[in-house]
C-alpha cells in the first residue's frame, strides 16, 4: 500500500477506530473458537467493542488459531485493517537456543543472527508478526533476574548483538513470510534498577546514560528495528513510558527512530502507582505526549483518549501520528496484501524443530559454554567409572522462564545424551537432591501460570534417601559429574535475588559428594553470574552452561567428552560474592586506586574480600593452551584521519586444536571526563591446530576513541592512549600511542 493510500485510510477512520488500533490485548480475550469473547473485559475496563477492534494481540501463537482470529477480526473491522500478532520469542520459538547471556558468551554476533533467523522462521509459520526482542539493556548487577535476557555488561558487545539479532529476525524484507519485526527493549536503562530489584527506580547521570546505556539500543535501531518497547522503571524521577525527553527528544529526534513505540505490559497505567500521574486519564495524556503508540494491556488509551480529544485536552494530530506508525508497520509486514502472511499449518510441521534448527541450537550451546576451571580432568577419560550426580542430570527444564513457547519434552537431557556415548557398565545417573529446597522461595509463580513447572515437594526422608544413594555412587566412581544450579524459575522477570548462590540443598549434596570423592566436575546451570566461591575452590573443573536450550544435553556431553572444545568467554563478571555487586570490568579509576601489592589502608578496597571478581569479563578456558606475543603498533602517533594497526601473534602451545578469542581494549589515560580503566573495542575468534601460530591485527581509528564529553557530545580528545590485547579483560599486555591534531 502506498503512503498516500495509508493517509487516505487514516483519514477515513473514526476517532474510536484509531484509538482501538492503539490497544493491545492478550490472546485470552480471543479464546473462543467461533467469535471474539470479552474474556476478563470487566476486570481490565475495556468494552466489547474495544476488544473487537483492538489493533494487536500478544501471547498467542499457532497458524490455525491466528488465521481464524484474523479472519473474524477483519470481517468485523470497518476498514478491514489486519491485526498484529506479537509474542516474546526471546531465544527461540520451539527450537530453543541458549539464553541471550549465553549467546553473548559466544562472542559471535553472526551466530546470534542465525539463531534469530531460525526463531523468526518458526514464529512466522506459527502466525506471528512481531517478537519482543532483542533486549539491549546493559547489565551490571547479577541480582537482577533479567540479566539472562541481555548479552552482558559491555556496551560495545551488546550493540553488536542487538544489531545482529534485529537483522536475524527481520532480514532484508519484513514482508517476507519467514521474517518477523524486532522490538528493541527496554527503553531505557532498565538494567540499572537500584539494588538489582525488578521494576525499581533507575538513577543515572546523563553522562552514564548516554555513554553506556543508550548505545546498544541505538545499534538495534540503526539495524532497522521496527519497534521499541518502553521500560517499567523511572529514569531520573520520570517513568519511562511517560518520559517525553527520553522518548521524543532522544529516541525520536536524536536517534531517528520512526517506528512503533509500544509500552511494556501495563506500564502506562503503572505511572499512577509511581505517583507521577494522578489517574489513568492523566497517564493517557502524558504517554501520548511522550509518543507511545500502543498501550499494552491497560485501558488507559481506550477509556480516555476519545473524550480527551473531543474536549481538546490532547490534539488529534498526536493520535494520528501514533496510528499512522502502526499502519505503516502493518504495511511493511505486507499484511494489507496478505493478512495471514507466513501462517501455514503444513510449514509448521516442516520448519519447527527441524534438523537444521536443532543442529544450530547444538552449535550455539557448545559455543556458549564457558570453562571456568579445569585442572586437567577435562575432557573426560571415557575408560573411567563415571557418576552423573545432580538434579540436572535428567531434567528437561533446561530452557528458561522466557522460552514458554518451547516444550520441555523436546529438550535433550544430559542423561539422554550421555547414554549414547558412555559405557552403561561404567556409568551411573542419579538426581542426588531436588533443585531447590524448603529454604528457597518462589513467590507467585503458581499464580503466574507456572503451576506445572513449580518444584515438586519431597519429604525429608526422600531427600535423605537421594543423598545416601548419591554418596554410595560417588564412592564407587573415578569421576563425578555434578550438574547443579538455579531452578529455571529463579532467573528471568521478577526473580531478583539477594543471595546469588546455588541452592543450599544442592550445596549440601556437593559437600557430601566431595567428602568421599574429590574428582568432581561441576556443570553449572544458571541465568546469571553466581557466587560459586566454594564450588570453584573445591571442584576440579567448572563448566558454565547457562540455560542451554533444546539441545543442551547433547552440547554438554560434546564438551565433556572433548568432541567439542569449550570456547565461550564471560559476557558478565562472576562476583567474588554478592557484596561486590554491581561489579564490572570497565570501572573508573578513583583518586585512591588499590594497586596490586599495596598495603596502605586508605585505598578504595574492601577489607574482607578482593576488589576483583572471581572470574572477570572476557574470561574463559580451553582444552588447549595459547600464548600471546607482545603488542606491536605500526606507529605511535595518529591524527584524526589516521589509523593505527595493533597486532599480536597468537600460538596454540598445547596438544589439541582449540579456539581462542583475542580481545582489544583501549584506555584514555587523561581526559576531560574520567575514563574507564579499559574498554572493549574489538575481538577476533581464531581456531588453531597444535603448534599453529597466527597474526591478529586490529585497526584503531579516531571514532574508537570518542566518548561522551560534557561540552561536545561524542568526541575524541588528544592525548595518550594504552592498547591492551589479550584473552580477557585483565590482560596487561599493552602498548602506547598518542592522538594528535
Amino acid at each position: 500500500m502506498r503512503q498516500e493510500e495509508l493517509q487516505d485510510l487514516l483519514n477515513s477512520m473514526s476517532l474510536q477506530e484509531k484509538i482501538d488500533q492503539m490497544l493491545q490485548l492478550t490472546g485470552d480475550f480471543y479464546e473462543d473458537a467461533d467469535s471474539v469473547m470479552t474474556g476478563p473485559a470487566g476486570e481490565l475496563g475495556v468494552s466489547e467493542e474495544d476488544i473487537r477492534m483492538a489493533g494487536s494481540i500478544l501471547g498467542t501463537a499457532g497458524a490455525k488459531k491466528l488465521k481464524h482470529i484474523q479472519k473474524n477480526y477483519m470481517e468485523k473491522q470497518p476498514h478491514h485493517i489486519p491485526m498484529l500478532f506479537m509474542m516474546d520469542v526471546i531465544h527461540g520459538m520451539k527450537t530453543i537456543f541458549p539464553i541471550p547471556l549465553g549467546q553473548g558468551a559466544t562472542f559471535e554476533p553472526e551466530l546470534s543472527r542465525k539463531c534469530a533467523q531460525a526463531a523468526a522462521k518458526e514464529a512466522a509459520v506459527s502466525g506471528l508478526h512481531v517478537t519482543f526482542a532483542p533486549m539491549a539493556d546493559l547489565v551490571r548487577d547479577a541480582r537482577w533476574g533479567r540479566v539472562m535476557e541481555s548479552t552482558g555488561e559491555d556496551t560495545y558487545l551488546n550493540g553488536l548483538f542487538a544489531a545482529a539479532m534485529v537483522k536475524g529476525f527481520q532480514g532484508d524484507d519484513l514482508s517476507s513470510p519467514e521474517q518477523v519485526a524486532a522490538c528493541v527493549k527496554h527503553f531505557a536503562a532498565y538494567g540499572g534498577a537500584q539494588a538489582g530489584r525488578d521494576y525499581n527506580t533507575v538513577e543515572l547521570s546523563e553522562h552514564t546514560l548516554r555513554e553506556y546505556y543508550l548505545p546498544a539500543y541505538k545499534a538495534g535501531i540503526d539495524a532497522g528495528a521496527a519497534l521499541v518497547m518502553t521500560s517499567f522503571n523511572t529514569v531520573n524521577g520520570i517513568p519511562a513510558s511517560t518520559n517525553e525527553w527520553l522518548m521524543r527528544h532522544i529516541l525520536r529526534d536524536e536517534m531517528g527512530f520512526d517506528g512503533v513505540l509500544i509500552s511494556d505490559f501495563s506500564a502506562i497505567l503503572e505511572t499512577v502507582a509511581h505517583g507521577y500521574a494522578k489517574d489513568s486519564r492523566e497517564a493517557a495524556v502524558k504517554a501520548l505526549e511522550a509518543g507511545v503508540d500502543i498501550d499494552m494491556m491497560t485501558n488507559v488509551y481506550a477509556a480516555n483518549l476519545k473524550k480527551l480529544a473531543e474536549e481538546g485536552s490532547v490534539p488529534i494530530s498526536l493520535i494520528d501520528q501514533c496510528v499512522m506508525r502502526i499502519l505503516e508497520l502493518k504495511n511493511k509486514l505486507g499484511l494489507f496484501e496478505n493478512p495471514y502472511k507466513g501462517a501455514d499449518e503444513e510449514k509448521e510441521k516442516e520448519v519447527i524443530l527441524c534438523k537444521e534448527h536443532r543442529a544450530l541450537a547444538r552449535e550455539a550451546a557448545v559455543k556458549s559454554f564457558v570453562l571456568l576451571k579445569n585442572d586437567g580432568i577435562l575432557p573426560l577419560d571415557m575408560e573411567k567409572r563415571t557418576a552423573f550426580i545432580g538434579p540436572f542430570t535428567d531434567d528437561k527444564q533446561i530452557k528458561s522462564s522466557w522460552s514458554f513457547t518451547g516444550d520441555d519434552k523436546d529438550c535433550v537431557t544430559i542423561k539422554e545424551a550421555a547414554e549414547n556415548v558412555f559405557d552403561s557398565r561404567r556409568t551411573t545417573y542419579l538426581k542426588g537432591a531436588p533443585v531447590i529446597g524448603a529454604d528457597s522461595r518462589l513467590i507467585g509463580f503458581k499464580l503466574a501460570g507456572f503451576q506445572e513447572d513449580a518444584p515438586k515437594e519431597i519429604t525429608a526422608e526422600e531427600e535423605r534417601q537421594m543423598l545416601c544413594e548419591a554418596i554410595e555412587a560417588a564412592e564407587k566412581a573415578d569421576v563425578v559429574i555434578m550438574p547443579l544450579g538455579e531452578h529455571y524459575l529463579q532467573s528471568g522477570e521478577a526473580t531478583s535475588r539477594g543471595e546469588i548462590t546455588v541452592p543450599e540443598v544442592q550445596m549440601e549434596l556437593f559437600r557430601a559428594v566431595r567428602a568421599v570423592n574429590p574428582n568432581i566436575v561441576v556443570v553449572l546451570f544458571s541465568g546469571r553470574p553466581l557466587d560459586i566461591r566454594e564450588i570453584s575452590k573445591k571442584a576440579r573443573a567448572v563448566l558454565e552452561v547457562w540455560r542451554p536450550g533444546t539441545e543442551g544435553g547433547n552440547a554438554i556431553v560434546d564438551v565433556l567428552t572433548g568432541k567439542a572444545d569449550p570456547s565461550g568467554k564471560l559476557p558478565m563478571s562472576f562476583p567474588y560474592c554478592v557484596g561486590q555487586v554491581p561489579v564490572h570490568y570497565n570501572e573508573f579509576f578513583t583518586g585512591r586506586p588499590n594497586r596490586k601489592g599495596m598495603q596502605e589502608r586508605f585505598r578504595s578496597r574492601y577489607i574482607d574480600i578482593p576488589n576483583a571478581p572471581l572470574y572477570p569479563f572476557g574470561y574463559g578456558l580451553s582444552y588447549t593452551d595459547f600464548s600471546v606475543s607482545s603488542v606491536t603498533l605500526d606507529k605511535e602517533e595518529m591524527g584524526p584521519e589516521d589509523i593505527i594497526r595493533a597486532g599480536v601473534r597468537i600460538k596454540n602451545t598445547g596438544t589439541r586444536s582449540g579456539t581462542e578469542t583475542v580481545q582489544l581494549y583501549l584506555r584514555d589515560t587523561v581526559a576531560s571526563v574520567v575514563r574507564p580503566v579499559r574498554e572493549l573495542k574489538g575481538f577476533e575468534k581464531v581456531t588453531l591446530e597444535p603448534g599453529e601460530e597466527r597474526e591478529i591485527v586490529f585497526t584503531i581509528d579516531e571514532s574508537m576513541l570518542r566518548f561522551h564529553t560534557e561540552k561536545n557530545g561524542f568526541a575524541s580528545e588528544t592525548g595518550d592512549f594504552l592498547v591492551f590485547i589479550g584473552t580477557d579483560s585483565t590482560t596487561e599486555n599493552q602498548a602506547h600511542f598518542c592522538l594528535c591534531r
